[in-house]
């Protein structure tokens, strides 16, 4: 292959990539920036929250037996401080675990995760201010988000975009902290690229690889521009190369389109998550709790709820329908279904062991069918809907199409409903985080001279 060949498909990488060099924090619109600190506040709880998990646990005594010891610049939520890789690798999976976590529709990536971790070990490293992380997430959002888009549904059948496009994302925002210029970064997005992996198999046992995924795609994202920094190369076509991500984990012809920046910022597209459940059930679970609001109705009333939802939907929580644990729970539908018709709540506290055994939410859970409507999947990704019919038992019907889920852009959470739910994480954690004082933190994150010392 010519390096004329090479340089054509790597045009629309390098138009995204020069974008994120030049990009100066005072270009960057006011609203974006709030609406950054916010996602960043949001993962800030919720890896609070998922700290204490076994799974964590676990992830932390990787990095102690394998050279990523508790010395280092680099704060994480178990408590210590630790190197870049290392830190970036525990938040990642401590901020993914509990499932509330930020999702970006349009590219099904989850950003926060795998952004926020690298960015954010990486300035602490480096001694760089709120206002230099503020513009490497956003930059990771673009990144992560585009790349995600870019590999498409086809690629999300099989392979958790998180952990694929999230990689290159956390090399991105690395790489922007790091001060590389577009030809090393790009070398940064080759040696991400060439390590993205993430396979959906994981949901049918209940195994515990998506914290893992998380883990990984930071971590690797942070060793992927230091490598750049250090003269180590990659494939500059490494999205849309005849061997690259594109050929190899997705089908059809790649929109290259969608790489370039145009003016709209993916973190501004970006979704809050309320129930602590997979995103996918998030438009059934808020329209069968309109239906059981408005109508007053009983679960034990009930004989029959149907869920027409997108073709993604059955491919990722159809294997989970089982609920064989707690985990796994979050990605049934019908046991998220049953924690909102007994309760009419999915929030962390309703995903327990002894949740897991409840009878009456196990017999609603039966009740409860998915089918693929046309309607719902010709609108996804860009639109997460869903309709939802509850069938009574003595013939009666209620129908509710969801348009706009909760959390979303054009529904998005409240500062109050943000603060409310920082509150129940912590609570959930067992912290004595003070909520109120380090969110107020968190939402003047710019004004900081440092990312040391936030937690």
């Amino acid at each position: 292959m010519t390096n004329a060949t090479n340089e054509m498909t790597v045009a629309e990488t390098r138009k995204l990539v020069d974008w994120a060099v030049r990009l100066k924090f005072s270009d960057i619109p006011q609203s974006t920036v709030d609406k950054t600190k916010r996602l960043f506040a949001d993962w800030v709880f919720c890896a609070f929250a998922g700290a204490g998990y076994r799974t964590i646990d676990g992830l932390k005594a990787v990095a102690d037996e394998t050279g990523g010891a508790a010395t280092g610049a680099c704060s994480t939520f178990v408590g210590d401080k630790r190197p870049p890789y290392w830190a970036a690798y525990i938040n990642a999976g401590a901020g993914h675990v509990v499932e509330q976590d930020d999702l970006h529709n349009a590219s099904v990536v989850h950003p926060a995760t795998v952004v926020f971790p690298a960015a954010w070990a990486a300035a602490q490293n480096k001694g760089a201010s709120g206002a230099e992380f503020i513009a490497a997430s956003i930059v990771g959002y673009e990144v992560a988000c585009r790349v995600g888009r870019l590999l498409g549904r086809e690629h999300y059948r099989i392979f958790h975009s998180t952990a694929t496009a999230g990689t290159l994302g956390a090399a991105a925002a690395t790489a922007r902290i790091l001060g590389l210029d577009a030809e090393k970064t790009l070398d940064a997005l080759g040696s991400a690229g060439t390590q993205a992996a993430g396979l959906w198999q994981f949901l049918a046992t209940a195994a515990d690889s998506k914290q893992v995924h998380c883990a990984h795609a930071a971590g690797t994202g942070v060793q992927s521009a230091f490598l750049a920094k250090h003269g180590v190369t990659g494939a500059h076509d490494i999205l849309l190369g005849p061997q690259g991500l594109f050929a190899g984990m997705s089908k059809g012809t790649p929109d290259a389109s969608v790489l370039p920046f145009d003016g709209l910022y993916e973190v501004d597209a970006t979704s809050f998550k309320f129930h602590a459940s997979c995103r996918h059930t998030h438009p059934s679970a808020d329209a069968l709790l309109d239906i059981l609001t408005e109508n007053n109705l009983s679960p034990d009333d009930i004989a029959r709820v149907d869920c027409g939802v997108h073709q993604s939907a059955l491919d990722v929580l159809g294997p989970a329908e089982g609920a064989a644990s707690v985990h796994q729970s979050k990605f049934s539908m019908g046991f998220v279904l049953g924690t909102i018709a007994n309760g009419r709540s999915a929030q962390l506290a309703d995903f327990s062991d002894a949740r897991l055994e409840d009878p009456a939410v196990r017999a609603f859970q039966k009740k409860v069918h998915m089918y693929l409507d046309p309607k719902v999947d010709g609108a996804y990704p860009a639109k997460w809907t869903a309709l939802v019919k509850v069938t009574m038992k003595d013939g009666r019907t209620f129908d509710k199409f969801m348009e706009t889920p909760k959390g979303d852009p054009g529904n998005t959470l409240s500062d109050d409903e943000l603060l409310a739910k920082w509150h129940k994480l912590i609570g959930y954690a067992e912290s004595s985080v003070d909520v109120d004082k380090l969110a107020k933190e968190l939402l003047v994150l710019e004004t900081r001279p440092s990312m040391d010392g936030l937690i």
